[in-house]
């Protein structure tokens, strides 16, 4: 895949730890490190401004080497965590809520729709035979679209991006240009929508109102695979 350069930066980091891509950053000083983690290589974020403020947004970290390669990541560029966020709370998402919240004494925050999922963690483990060690803590405060929340001096918008689970949401920073999609949107595809509450044509409608009414430039941070830009699916996405 081709690297944009519109905005932001990108730190892509394999499994093996190594820095896979990077794309340049704008005048706006933010950065987004991405965590390829667990079974189901998911991408766990943290993004971060010249504050050292950062939020930890899906954090998937399954094994015990996983989550030391994220306390390691904020712990050696001397980041301060201060918000604990999922875009949804699918089992692949939420395996380090409670080290997060553990580790670095921060409340979840999620939307509203999204708690039942939350709840059913244990038994969709179960149903997927994937042992867990701790249970994600109950959520501190409910995310609210149209609102915005705040570290450091970045802005990020809540965007409610509904269709792959009830309650999705993705993080819009306008200054930096981009977006955290979660499973709603990715390089050239689009959200499973056969999962329980999944809903395709609310998906559909989701990504072309939320998210492609973005500038075209927005660089999108899925919550699986590469990087992409919101004109690159505009014109490449078979789903859309």
């Amino acid at each position: 895949m081709q690297k944009h350069t519109e905005a932001a930066v990108l730190v892509h980091t394999a499994p093996d730890g190594k820095i896979a891509g990077r794309a340049n950053i704008s005048a706006y000083f933010m950065k987004i490190e991405v965590i390829e983690v667990n079974p189901f290589a998911e991408n766990t974020c943290i993004a971060y401004d010249e504050t050292g403020e950062c939020v930890i947004i899906d954090p998937g970290c399954y094994t015990a080497a996983e989550r030391e390669r994220l306390r390691r990541f904020i712990h050696e560029n001397g980041l301060k965590p201060v918000r604990l966020l999922n875009t949804h709370c699918h089992l692949d998402h939420v395996f380090a809520d409670r080290f997060v919240h553990d580790t670095w004494g921060l409340g979840l925050e999620i939307h509203p729709l999204e708690q039942p999922l939350l709840e059913r963690f244990p038994l969709v483990c179960q149903m997927y035979g994937v042992p867990f060690d701790a249970l994600p803590p109950a959520p501190a405060a409910f995310l609210q679209p149209g609102s915005h929340i705040t570290f450091g001096n970045t802005t990020l918008h809540i965007l409610f991006t509904p269709g792959h689970s009830p309650g999705s949401v993705s993080f819009w920073c306008e200054e930096a240009g981009i977006v955290v999609t979660g499973d709603a949107l990715f390089y050239e595809s689009i959200g499973r929508t056969d999962l329980p509450g999944g809903n395709h044509a609310q998906l559909l409608d989701s990504i072309r109102r939320e998210l492609f009414s973005l500038p075209d430039a927005t660089v999108v941070y899925p919550g699986h695979g590469p990087v992409t830009t919101i004109r690159h699916e505009k014109e490449y996405n078979p789903f859309l």
